[in-house]
């Protein structure tokens, strides 16, 4: 039986790092959980400690795509995933990204959300994503920017090293494209913190899309 890593990024997760590491935890799939608490000013690092699972603490905050990457040397399975740290009691539906790699049916296994419970953003930087990776590699995205991810090391190891910005999860997708690798996306009833139409979350989606773009300039052509 292949072997099973879940890799969790976190920064000022402490609401949710507890819940979300105990869905993990019970699910048989999975052999080992890391942590990456990536400079964390309140008590994610402690929470994650207590739940005796594997914690890598940065020292500042990096960024997501940093936090992934500083997980790498840590890693020694078959099967990695990576969810976030928001996920809370919905990160044990990792069984439903999961599966379809161990079963061998794809390579890289991306978990589609259900609809937003409040209005957000207009589509902009989801929908300039989704056409970079149909021109990468003819393939219909409907969770471009979907951070809840499983793998192949094979795949690991070619998509590696991260984008180290908002566009981690496009550069990923476009890597495993070019190379050859077959992709899916599957539905789950998976919830996280979400932005709306305040500041804050314009700002948000302002970067998003910068590195979205970014990564088109730099990925999308080759």
């Amino acid at each position: 039986m292949p072997t099973v890593t879940v890799v969790v990024p976190a920064f000022n997760e402490e609401k949710t790092i507890t819940d979300t590491i105990r869905a993990l935890k019970q699910r048989p799939e999975v052999n080992n959980i890391l942590v990456v608490n990536d400079g964390s000013s309140d008590n994610t690092f402690a929470l994650a400690r207590q739940e005796g699972v594997e914690v890598l603490d940065l020292p500042s905050n990096r960024g997501k795509g940093a936090a992934m990457n500083s997980a790498l040397e840590h890693i020694n399975t078959d099967i990695i995933a990576f969810v976030d740290g928001d996920l809370g009691s919905a990160a044990g539906e990792v069984y439903k990204i999961l599966a379809p790699v161990l079963e061998g049916k794809t390579d890289l296994c991306i978990a589609a959300f259900p609809a937003p419970t409040k209005k957000g953003g207009f589509g902009l930087v989801k929908g300039t994503a989704a056409r970079a990776i149909r021109k990468a590699g003819n393939l219909e995205s409907i969770a471009p920017l979907s951070g809840q991810r499983a793998m192949t090391r094979e795949v690991l190891e070619a998509v590696t090293p991260f984008r180290e910005g908002y566009g981690v999860e496009l550069g990923m997708t476009i890597k495993a494209l070019q190379k050859g690798f077959r992709i899916m996306e599957v539905p789950t009833t998976m919830t996280h913190n979400e932005t709306g139409r305040d500041l804050k979350g314009f700002l948000h989606r302002g970067k998003q899309f910068v590195d979205v773009v970014r990564v088109i300039r730099q990925e999308g052509g080759k």
